[in-house]
């Protein structure tokens, strides 16, 4: 599924693009807003206005059936984020952990397969 990058006005304070720039990097919308505003206070002011109402003007309002669903997402209570979930370190790592052992059993899976002779009498059939 590609992604592509919209404004998001129903959660923006201005035209949304700094909203539409965190949906699309998977961020925080004010951690967005606090990088925007700092590169206007830092001294590239005249290049965050012209890029922000350039942004403004280029990309396309979030279609409904997106906002549609990533509100019916949010009403599941899913939390996509460790600290939204309230896990600690440890229980944190055990996920990965376990994410990362569940990923070596398929790929020892995958492995054995293509390295079987099933898998070359399947492919040399394929080939005929």
């Amino acid at each position: 599924m590609s992604k592509t990058l919209y404004r998001d006005p129903q959660n923006g304070k201005i035209t949304g693009v700094c909203a539409g720039l965190a949906e699309y990097f998977g961020m925080e919308v004010w951690l967005v807003r606090i990088l925007a505003v700092s590169a206007f206070l830092l001294g590239m002011g005249f290049f965050a206005v012209i890029a922000y109402l350039a942004a403004s003007l280029i990309l396309e309002k979030m279609p409904e059936s997106r906002q549609e669903q990533r509100y019916i997402y949010r009403e599941h209570n899913v939390k996509q984020k460790a600290w939204q979930a309230g896990q600690s370190p440890e229980q944190v790592m055990q996920n990965v952990e376990a994410e990362l052992d569940d990923i070596e059993q398929k790929l020892r899976q995958m492995e054995a397969y293509v390295t079987s002779s099933a898998f070359k009498v399947a492919r040399e059939f394929k080939h005929l």
